[in-house]
Parts: C-alpha cells; structure tokens; sequence
C-alpha cells in the first residue's frame, strides 16, 4: 500500500507543470519592440513605464499641477487619471485617489520584499506606479502613487 501511495504521490508531483507559479503573462492592445519604445519615450519615460523604474521623489513638475485635465499615458496617451481627484500626498510623486475605470490593470510586485499592488497601463502595459490604502478617507481611501515620467498631462479645453 506504501508503495502504491508513493508511486501515486510520484506521478501527481511529475505532472504538474507548475502552471499556477507562473506570473500571468497579459495581452496588451499596444505592443512595440523595445527599440520602438526606446525611439518614441525620453530615458525616463522608458526606465519608468518599460524597465518598472521608479523617479526620483518630487522630480515631477506634476505635484504642484492645479490646471484641469486628464493624465494619459506617456507610451500611448491611453487616458488614466483626471486632475479634479489628484491631492498632495505629500509622498513625492503625483497622487490620486481614483483611476479612470478600465485603463488601469493591477499585479503584485514583490521587488521589494513585500507584496504590493503595481499599476500598469491597461493598454500598452507601461508601469505607472502602485495604489495604497491609505489614502483620503473621506473619498475612496486609495493612494495612486504615479510615476509623473509615465503621464502626459491634456489641459481640458474651456467650454
């Protein structure tokens, strides 16, 4: 019966094909090579939305931006953030406590030690930044901690 129960245990073991470890691969609307991006984006832009880079904290001229507008991504002008729910943080870099729905994706990065949640361009996968809770209570209670070297900012035309 020993037996038996090792050579089941043996073959369950060899045939997974461990699948589940596998980091999920996405499929993006907008892919380029990396010399493609590496023409279209400036050094930052590329260290940040291809490489996971992070920019330097308060090296964004967006932190102190109080025009109205919409952020797009730097890789494909996708429409990611509007400036009426960017707050100062105080953390460095622009900070949002909503994405526009459906532009943003999710994962967990684990660079540094410890899970945390990493947003990327739901339509050319760029890295933007991570979300945090502990943002304005009094609104979603999310910190969208963006890298401004991933944005563009479209100032809204007046009406």
């Amino acid at each position: 019966m020993k037996k038996l129960l090792a050579i089941f245990t043996l073959i369950i073991f060899t045939s997974c094909d461990g699948n589940a470890q596998k980091k999920e691969q996405k499929e993006f609307a907008v892919t380029k090579t990396d010399a493609e991006w590496k023409e279209q984006l400036t050094d930052i832009q590329y260290y940040v939305l291809r490489e996971a880079g992070t920019e330097g904290r308060y090296s964004s001229p967006y932190n102190k931006n109080k025009a109205n507008g919409t952020y797009v991504c730097a890789g494909c002008n996708t429409p990611l953030f509007e400036s009426r729910y960017q707050y100062n943080s105080g953390s460095g870099w622009p900070s949002f406590d909503r994405e526009i729905k459906g532009n943003v994706a999710y994962s967990t990065d684990y660079k540094i030690g410890y899970a945390r949640k990493e947003e990327h361009c739901a339509t050319c996968g760029g890295h933007l930044g991570h979300v945090f809770e502990d943002g304005p209570k009094e609104t979603t209670g999310l910190r969208h901690c963006i890298n401004g070297a991933a944005l563009k900012f479209i100032p809204k035309k007046n009406e």
